[in-house]
């Protein structure tokens, strides 16, 4: 049976800054988690501390790395199957961040604008020797993605439906089923109920 242990969203923060540190060189960092548990948010926060010890550090958000509308929405604005296989393209995140700043000291932050639903036009960016990226967003994990390490914001299927927005709910068996169906382990694993106070894991990490 896993053991939890209680900690604080700024011991979370300092753990994950601490372990990043003690890797070397170009990393890519996941945090997997719903849109309700604000992966993005935090993974920003990650960054800035990153960035005050002298690390350079940037985010990248797996909703900029969605597929065009007339993909993702092929079979509905409301479609499971979709969300969970056509909603984000995890193969040009691999490419354009994870295989890219490995490979070639670049990455690409966005993809696709969700809003105007058109091409991003982003800059490609050149990253340092010691650069970490920060990738946020839902099921980044069982996807077989290269990660240095990762943060898994785990929320019960309660807690996804007192925090998801109404007109959002169709996305939660998605979630709960890619969850299931793909149990990769994270680095680090944290019950993300109530994020004011989460639990850590306290298996030793990977």
């Amino acid at each position: 049976m896993p053991q939890f242990a209680a900690i604080t969203r700024d011991g979370l923060i300092e753990l994950m800054t601490h372990r990043i540190l003690e890797l070397p060189g170009r990393l890519v960092i996941a945090i997997d988690g719903a849109d309700a548990a604000a992966p993005t948010p935090l993974a920003t926060v990650i960054a800035a501390a990153l960035r005050d010890t002298g690390r350079a550090a940037d985010v990248v958000s797996l909703h900029d790395y969605v597929r065009p509308a007339s993909l993702r929405m092929e079979f509905g604005r409301d479609d499971e199957l979709s969300y969970r296989t056509a909603w984000f393209d995890y193969g040009a995140l691999r490419r354009e961040v994870v295989d890219a700043l490995h490979d070639t000291a670049r990455w690409l932050p966005a993809l696709w604008d969700e809003h105007t639903d058109r091409s991003a036009r982003a800059t490609i960016r050149r990253a340092g020797p010691a650069t970490v990226i920060l990738v946020a967003g839902p099921m980044l994990l069982g996807r077989t993605l290269p990660f240095d390490l990762t943060l898994r914001l785990d929320m019960s299927e309660p807690a996804l439906r007192r925090t998801t927005p109404p007109d959002q709910h169709w996305t939660i068996p998605a979630l709960l089923r890619h969850n299931s169906e793909n149990p990769e382990p994270p680095t680090f694993f944290v019950r993300w109920d109530h994020p004011h106070r989460p639990a850590l894991r306290t298996e030793p990490p990977r």
